[in-house]
């Protein structure tokens, strides 16, 4: 972002000298003008700046200028000074939107604490305005599995891949990770697009239905049946099988899956006519299923013809960088849902939100999303010193706090990674990006 700027508009010379250089003292960018109509040229809604102007001016005043001002961005922190205040003149400069008010004679310090206010609300909306730019110029699986890290990129790649195939899938992620994203975006990105993806959580459904629920049945099947019913599978003819949490799967029922997977036919209960089936399984897991089927609980036959094609969803908090723009994303859609206005979102609390180990993943971080549109988030304060972008300062804290662990665990790369939460590869790359303890990597 470029280097703020004050645009500060009166018709007295002598004042705007003053001020001027006082400012500069400060440290501030200043442009100075008696002419509002050079000083709304300045402005864009790119503008990283704050506008200073008398109200009371020959010609156009300051009211004037501030609504001309808001019709280029309604979002511009606007300052009103004048010598001639008065209460209703202060409250009506608040309601017509004026960022601060004040009046003179004032000092130069009390003017640039509130630019600084102002200008840190500037920068605010700038890159909140930037992320959500980013966000709508993403499409496709961008805008699906959103993040820049390399691990979303691969998986980006990976889904792109995979998607124009009728290749069966296992996906594997933890709880909360996105798994029925990715296989969403398998669907749609590919030539079944147009058919049914039909979702089934193997956990959620009773052990006594589930048959039913897949295969269907026939009339008089079983006590209760009193029509045909037409399975789940049989519904997504043409289309995708989405079996979420597929180790919550009865052993019984999952050699029958084994067996239409392999030949992609059906019988409903209480019949022996078999039918065609046209569909692509996508199945997902928290667990590790070879493991699983070790112990008895799942059949290793079906995880080694589940297991052709394994697509990983990396947790959330082995991509911390990407929480900026996905949190921005997650906002959006929050938003939509509530028919709420996002507030500004700091660079404090973003920063606040990648210390975070974020068990629940994505999910997780949806709800803090939703919480924080709806105005229930208590958010961290703002470092009044911080000067530089919102990315630059989230990855300068997440590098001071490897390096801290690092120091704090003797150089110790286990001990490091397993208090961070993070896996060793992905404490690796970060040490790398940050030129973290080069003489241990």
């Amino acid at each position: 972002m470029d280097q703020a700027c004050v645009l500060l508009v009166d018709d007295e010379e002598d004042l705007r000298q003053s001020l001027k250089q006082g400012l500069e003292l400060t440290g501030q960018d200043v442009i100075e003008t008696a002419d509002s109509a050079y000083a709304l040229e300045q402005i864009t809604r790119q503008f990283y700046g704050v506008l200073v102007t008398d109200i009371r001016m020959p010609g156009q005043d300051g009211f004037a200028v501030m609504r001309k001002a808001f019709e280029i961005d309604p979002a511009l922190p606007v300052v009103l000074i004048t010598g001639h205040g008065d209460v209703p003149l202060a409250v009506e400069a608040m309601r017509a939107g004026a960022y601060d008010f004040l009046e003179k004679p004032f000092s130069v310090a009390s003017l640039a604490s509130v630019i600084e206010r102002a200008l840190e609300k500037r920068r605010l909306v700038l890159e909140n305005r930037k992320l959500r730019e980013e966000l709508a110029d993403r499409t496709g699986l961008e805008g699906r599995l959103v993040g820049r890290t390399p691990a979303m990129e691969q998986l980006r790649r990976i889904v792109t891949a995979l998607a124009s195939t009728d290749a069966d899938v296992l996906i594997l992620g933890e709880t909360g990770s996105g798994k029925e994203v990715v296989a969403r975006a398998l669907h749609d990105e590919g030539p079944r697009r147009d058919k049914p993806f039909v979702a089934l959580n193997c956990g959620a459904l009773p052990a006594e239905i589930i048959e039913s629920e897949l295969f269907g049945h026939e009339k008089g099947a079983f006590t209760g049946a009193s029509g045909q019913r037409i399975g789940k599978l049989e519904h997504a003819h043409g289309g995708t099988v989405f079996l979420d949490e597929i180790e919550s799967m009865p052993l019984e029922l999952q050699v029958k899956l084994l067996r239409v997977i392999e030949m992609r036919m059906i019988e409903r209960l209480g019949s022996n006519k078999q039918i065609d089936l046209d569909v692509r399984f996508i199945a997902a897991t928290k667990e590790d299923l070879e493991q699983a089927g070790k112990e008895g609980r799942f059949r290793l036959d079906l995880f080694y013809r589940l297991n052709v094609i394994t697509v990983e969803i990396p947790p959330l908090r082995e991509r911390l960088e990407d929480i900026p723009l996905l949190f921005q994303h997650l906002a959006v859609e929050a938003r939509a849902r509530y028919r709420r206005e996002i507030p500004d979102i700091s660079n404090a609390y973003l920063a606040d939100l990648m210390t975070r180990s974020w068990p629940g993943n994505v999910r997780e971080l949806r709800n803090v999303a939703d919480r924080f549109v709806l105005g229930l988030e208590t958010t961290p304060q703002e470092d009044p010193d911080a000067g530089s972008s919102l990315f630059q300062q989230v990855a300068a804290y997440e590098r001071t706090l490897i390096d801290a662990e690092l120091k704090r665990n003797n150089g110790s790369i286990k001990q490091t990674y397993e208090t961070l939460g993070l896996s060793r590869k992905a404490l690796y790359e970060k040490m790398r990006k940050y030129g973290l303890g080069k003489e241990i990597i």
